[in-house]
Order: C-alpha cells, then sequence, then structure tokens
C-alpha cells in the first residue's frame, strides 16, 4: 500500500455477530418431532423445551470473544446487494489482526499499483463513487492500517483489504462453496469403496479440485464447507482458531435434568474430557428430544461419543452452522458458492 500524504494510523475493527432465517435444508423425517409451541427458547445455554426441528436451522447466537468492541458502520452497507450474508453483522475484531506476510507486502508495495476505490469497486462492494465514501468515513483498511484518503494505490494480490472488517478476496481463482451433506454419503471427495461421496453431487467435477473443511461422518448431515483456498481450509480446521459448530441432535427421550450443565462442565471420554460451548432444549414430545449444541471440538465424531456416553445414543445428528456460515433453506445435496459477505466473515473468523 502507498499513499501520497501521511498515512492515518489505527487499527478499529468491529466484531459481533447475526443472525439468519431457518433452515428447512435437513428435510423432515418421521422420527423429526413436532412442537405446536413456536415461541424462541431461552437464552443460549439453558435448558428448554420450545421451537422446532426446522425453525432450530438458523443455530444460536456465537458467544463473542474477548477484543475490541464492536463498531457499528453508517451508510451504504458492503455488498449490499448480495442475497448470503446479510445478516451476519461485524466481524469478531479481536481475530483479524495483520500478519507478518501482511505487513511484509505493504512495505513492498509499488507506486503503480491499482486505486484502493477501484479495487474495492471490482471486488463488488459498491459503486466506485460508495466506496470512496466508505474510505472517507473510515471504513476501510489495508494491511491493518485504517486509509481515509483517496490517494492510496494497492497490490490486490499481496495487499490485504478490509470493508467494515470483512477481508475482500481480490483473487478470483478462489472459490468456497456450503454442501449440504445429505446422509449416507462419505465426506471425501473420492471412495475407493465405490460410496457416494462430494464430488458425486458437483456439476464441473473435472474443472474444481476443492478441499472439504474437517469432515461429517456417514450418517451425519449437515453443513460442509468446499475451497480451493488451501490456507483458509487449513486455519477453519485447526484446534488453536476455536471456529464454533452447531449441531441439532435428536436423541430417545425423555432426558433427566442437569445433562446439559454435565455437557458443558465436561465429559471424560477415551481420549480426554471434551465439553460443548452451549446446550438447548428445543423440543420434547413422547419419545424423542430435540438438542441444539455448540462446539469448537473437531475431534472424530465428538458429538455422538458424547451423548452415548450420557446414555443417549444419536437417532439423527445435522450440522447447521460453522463459524458465520449459517445452512439456511438449503437443499439437501445442493452445493452453494459463498456470497462475499460471508466470505469476508469466513475469512475474519480465521485471521484472514
Amino acid at each position: 500500500m502507498n499513499q501520497g500524504s501521511r498515512p492515518n494510523r489505527g487499527n478499529q475493527r468491529p466484531q459481533g455477530s447475526g443472525s439468519g432465517r431457518g433452515a428447512s435444508g435437513a428435510g423432515r423425517s418421521k422420527q423429526n418431532p413436532r412442537s405446536a409451541d413456536s415461541r424462541p427458547g431461552s437464552e443460549r445455554g439453558t435448558e428448554s423445551s420450545s421451537g422446532s426441528w426446522s425453525k432450530s436451522h438458523g443455530g444460536p447466537k456465537q458467544s463473542k470473544k474477548s477484543g475490541a468492541p464492536a463498531k457499528k458502520y453508517s451508510g451504504p452497507k458492503a455488498f449490499g446487494k448480495e442475497r448470503f450474508g446479510q445478516n451476519l453483522g461485524p466481524v469478531d475484531s479481536g481475530r483479524t489482526k495483520p500478519t507478518q506476510r501482511a505487513r511484509a507486502a505493504a512495505a513492498q508495495s509499488d507506486l503503480e499499483g491499482v486505486r484502493l476505490q477501484k479495487v474495492m469497486a471490482n471486488a463488488g462492494v459498491a459503486s466506485r463513487r460508495v466506496c470512496e465514501e466508505m474510505i472517507a468515513a473510515g471504513r476501510v483498511e489495508v494491511n491493518g492500517s485504517l486509509v481515509t484518503e483517496l490517494g492510496v494505490r494497492v497490490d490486490p494480490e499481496r495487499d490485504a483489504v478490509h470493508v467494515d472488517g470483512m477481508r475482500l478476496q481480490l483473487d478470483a481463482e478462489k472459490r468456497y462453496f456450503v454442501f449440504n451433506k445429505p446422509r449416507n454419503v462419505v465426506s471425501t471427495m473420492e471412495d475407493p469403496e465405490g460410496r457416494k461421496c462430494i464430488t458425486d453431487f458437483m456439476r464441473k467435477k473435472s474443472q474444481e479440485r476443492l478441499f472439504h473443511v474437517g469432515r461429517l461422518d456417514y450418517q451425519t448431515e449437515g453443513l460442509l464447507i468446499l475451497t480451493n483456498d488451501g490456507e483458509a481450509a487449513n486455519r477453519l480446521a485447526h484446534p488453536s482458531f476455536e471456529v464454533p459448530k452447531t449441531y441439532l441432535v435428536q436423541v430417545r427421550g425423555p432426558m433427566a435434568t442437569g445433562i446439559g450443565a454435565q455437557m458443558k462442565k465436561g465429559i471424560k471420554l477415551e481420549d480426554g474430557w471434551a465439553s460443548v460451548d452451549s446446550f438447548r432444549l428445543i423440543d420434547s414430545t413422547p419419545g424423542h428430544v430435540l438438542v441444539e449444541v455448540v462446539l469448537h471440538s473437531g475431534r472424530n465424531r465428538i458429538v455422538r461419543r458424547l451423548f452415548d456416553e450420557v446414555g443417549h445414543p444419536v437417532t439423527r445428528l445435522v450440522r447447521v452452522q460453522v463459524g458465520p456460515i449459517r445452512l439456511g433453506d438449503q437443499k439437501q445435496g445442493t452445493i452453494r458458492p459463498l456470497g462475499n459477505q460471508e466470505v469476508g466473515h469466513l475469512l475474519a473468523m480465521v485471521g484472514m
């Protein structure tokens, strides 16, 4: 990044979490519990009985991590015309700190770069005029430094640009998708045993080389992120970033009081202690209980093993959210591209 006059210094980023519409993508079955009470459930982390399977697919509000306070930006919204990601809110400011690579890129940017507002407009943020207003309003950062003047030039291949805390993906070759995995599908791109796998649901099998972020076991349904961005995939799967994952869990009922508190406190499994970040009883009908849990552990079959340990084997399991990305009303077996806002929030969550 280069600028004709002395750059403004600052490093303010917003934080928070949004809300989304519930999903029906996981489908309905005869096992699905129904409830006449459609009022919202209790606050996250408590045990209550309300709502239904389909109404819970949006997931709970995620816990806020320590860091700078949330900042609300006024004026036109970045990527305001997009369908996906409208309700994600401000990003977590504690995660998007400039890396050593970003600082080195800033020092090497050359004066022949592209004007910042043009780069933003080309990325689909807004019109060039609106992008200029965003810069002047202090809503844009380049390599971790706040920019408020219009003379800045950047190198799209090396510089990191954030708008309202969201990282702009300036590499057109990087792709990000959400796959709603059905039951009895292997979470791999190929399967030597000939079972259905992710590639069977892709239209352009020969043209897309994608990584799946984490796995879902053969019987588990729901959200899988697919991308050709190897660095993002590694960070999203790495336990140090503590990316939260939200599941809807159906078990046989009734469920004794105190199970949720026990799971939040911690349960000893064969490979060590494990716990959930939140536990919420969504619905209870004779013989069936629907629970929503949030946890950041990526250990193998961790949700099923936790419920086995407390005496309630899982009869159906659907992952409905990973970080800020929600399953929404996406149909099973389909793959959709992430919107720019979703990509921005996702990259910000893992410090990119």
